[in-house]
């Protein structure tokens, strides 16, 4: 039931549906990230929640101090991401949706990938946000090269 009493789908008023174009910013960038500005981007009158994912560089991985990191790319890597992203908002009522990920090297506490996505309702917000973050790592032509504090090194993703 409605607020004003009335039988009704969830879905029927346009804010609780996928907005026009809600794809507002993807981006590869070798310059510092930003969480605000994701945020700003993703602002949306008729979402009522939003869901943020925060990647930062960590000083290990799979027990080994990392010493350095660096991000590279495929050219590709931008299309693939809006690829992506169409696939979350067709598939989610979203509003308003962004991400943009790092390359270049990258200290320990940096931001590698920030996404965003805003819906009407914060569980639709939680899973979109969560298939987007999920399929641009496992899918998006980004690879990670870390040299660890032992003098060893791996690709990861290539």
């Amino acid at each position: 039931m409605r607020h004003d009493g009335v039988m009704g789908n969830r879905y029927d008023h346009p804010g609780e549906q996928t907005a026009q174009d809600p794809i507002r910013l993807l981006a590869v960038r070798d310059a510092p990230l930003s969480v605000d500005e994701i945020l700003a981007a993703v602002g949306d009158d008729a979402a009522g929640g939003t869901a943020l994912f925060v990647g930062t560089v960590r000083d290990h991985d799979g027990g080994v101090d990392v010493a350095s990191l660096g991000y590279s790319c495929h050219p590709t890597a931008e299309a693939e991401m809006r690829r992506i992203a169409e696939g979350v908002a067709a598939k989610f009522p979203v509003r308003a949706l962004a991400a943009v990920h790092r390359v270049g090297d990258l200290r320990v506490g940096d931001l590698a990938v920030v996404a965003a996505v805003a819906c009407a309702h914060r569980g639709d917000a939680f899973d979109a946000c969560r298939q987007l973050i999920d399929d641009l790592k496992r899918e998006v032509p980004i690879w990670k090269h870390q040299t660890f504090a032992d003098g060893t090194e791996e690709w990861v993703g290539a």
